[in-house]
């Protein structure tokens, strides 16, 4: 019994706390959120979504009149299908030392902020946020609504020549079961735009009508020569800024379109080259990355006249989920989401070193600001979003520019330029890499909770240089066997394990 005492008053000491992005995830993100509606002077929901959307700095200005009674009215209102969500606790949470002071205009942007506005291919952005060619930008009131919610541009729903039909049902997702509506990766079947036409090439002249400082570009799939100049022109007659060729969608139902283009650098250079000819705004030319080396056909399309290359589509992938069958059969598609932003993001980087710096657009898992900023970063001068829009709606815009804005003012940036490509340098080969100091983790006692999950990992994944004291629940690091890996620290479920100085290996 005193054993058993004694670890109480153990954890009783150390530091609780609530992990508020842990709880933001699981609010259902509701529409028409219960919880603002009971709450008389502030809106809960949205300090909810700006800290799941990586911007808890700023959360505490959408409740900061907020009295205790009204956040427990909004806790009362919510409709989690389990528990609600803990919403006093986890405002309450936010240390306000974190709390960005600069207040916020009455449309929730940040007063005196940057500019977010960018070049890309000579046209001027209002900022680097576009739709990705796909199911979020099918006509024009779904574009409409986007461009009022603030984004900057669309690659519009890929146009073709030929008669789409799509099958039933076209989307599945990978998710742990615990966590429904909030998956990780996910699988279409979706093909190109199921409209006539003439009728989408009507929508985009509607749109850059009635919205002349939005970018609009058409994406277009050819089969032909002929049909891919026909688009074109269509496009450009429509008066889009530029066109985006579709040498990339994996999913094709015809042959000879989609990655079946893209993995050939003479077809994408033929026809990247015949669009080039026949149309004066810029080619932009989407990669697939189904392929060993994308850097060979877009080499061949920029030698043909491609103005920047997009990177990537969806990845080649299969899922085995029965509710997601059609008919009772199965076929590969692509896989999208954020599980794919490292791969993503690999192809951006490949292209970025290559000898004539392409102009990039970079696509694939962008959920959050600081996902936009790693394309960015990485040479990219806009990025596209689609799956993280359908999971949560045109809204994330919001915390997208507003975290961006933030950073910018924190590392004391004026333009997006200053930010293109800037971490390039960091890269090396594998080769050149040292290999000669270490850098050990670091426990907090205060933090930790004594589950022993860094001592299982090291155990049977690393290197066995962490023993577990049972009587304490206390991890200990033995330093004459831990190789400084780090597989303990990104284990730790509640944030304990840091890291320390680099120092010269032993």
């Amino acid at each position: 019994m005193m054993q058993e005492n004694n670890q109480m008053n153990s954890k009783d000491q150390r530091q609780r706390r609530l992990n508020i992005y842990e709880e933001a995830n699981r609010c259902l993100l509701c529409m028409d959120a219960p919880c603002t509606k009971a709450c008389q002077h502030g809106d809960p929901a949205r300090a909810i979504r700006a800290i799941r959307f990586d911007n808890h700095k700023l959360a505490l200005q959408w409740v900061k009149d907020c009295t205790d009674d009204d956040l427990e009215r909004a806790e009362q209102a919510c409709i989690h299908y389990n528990w609600p969500i803990r919403i006093s606790e986890m405002l309450h949470a936010v240390h306000h030392d974190d709390v960005i002071t600069e207040p916020l205009s009455r449309d929730g942007q940040i007063a005196h902020a940057p500019s977010l506005a960018i070049d890309f291919c000579g046209i001027r952005c209002e900022n680097p946020f576009f739709l990705a060619s796909s199911a979020v930008c099918t006509n024009y009131d779904m574009v409409s609504r986007a461009f009022e919610a603030g984004w900057g541009g669309v690659f519009y729903k890929t146009i073709c020549m030929q008669e789409i039909r799509e099958v039933s049902p076209r989307f599945d997702a990978m998710h742990s079961h615990a966590t429904h509506g909030d998956f990780y990766g996910f699988r279409n079947m979706e093909q190109l735009s199921e409209l006539p036409v003439d009728e989408d090439f009507d929508i985009l002249h509607r749109l850059k009508q009635t919205y002349p400082t939005k970018i609009v570009v058409a994406s277009i799939m050819g089969q032909t020569d002929e049909e891919w100049m026909a688009l074109a022109k269509k496009a450009e007659v429509a008066g889009c800024d530029a066109v985006e060729l579709n040498f990339s969608c994996p999913q094709m139902k015809y042959a000879g379109m989609g990655s079946d283009v893209g993995q050939l650098p003479e077809l994408v250079k033929r026809y990247t080259a015949c669009v080039r000819q026949s149309i004066g705004i810029p080619v932009i030319v989407k990669m697939t990355p189904n392929i060993t080396h994308m850097t060979e056909p877009a080499a061949a399309c920029l030698e043909a006249g491609a103005s920047a290359l997009s990177a990537i589509n969806t990845i080649k992938s299969v899922t085995m989920e029965p509710d997601a069958d059609v008919a009772g059969h199965l076929t590969i598609s692509g896989y999208s989401g954020r599980a794919v932003r490292p791969i993503a993001m690999r192809f951006v980087l490949e292209l970025a070193q290559m000898a004539d710096r392409p102009v990039l657009s970079g696509v694939g898992g962008i959920e959050t600001w600081r996902d936009a900023l790693e394309f960015i970063q990485l040479g990219c001068r806009n990025v596209q979003v689609c799956t993280a829009v359908m999971q949560y709606g045109y809204r994330i815009i919001d915390d997208m520019k507003l975290g961006l804005q933030r950073y910018m003012i924190k590392r004391g940036v004026t333009s997006l330029d200053e930010l293109v490509g800037e971490r390039l340098p960091k890269f090396r080969k594998p080769d050149s890499l040292d290999r000669d100091t270490i850098i050990y983790p670091k426990l907090d006692k205060n933090v930790c909770v004594g589950c022993g999950r860094c001592a299982v990992s090291c155990s049977d994944g690393g290197h066995q240089a962490i023993e577990f004291d049972t009587v304490s629940r206390m991890p200990r690091l033995v330093g004459s066997k831990c190789v400084g890996c780090h597989l303990c620290r990104l284990v730790c479920p509640s944030g304990a394990i840091g890291v320390t100085k680099r120092v010269k290996k032993r």
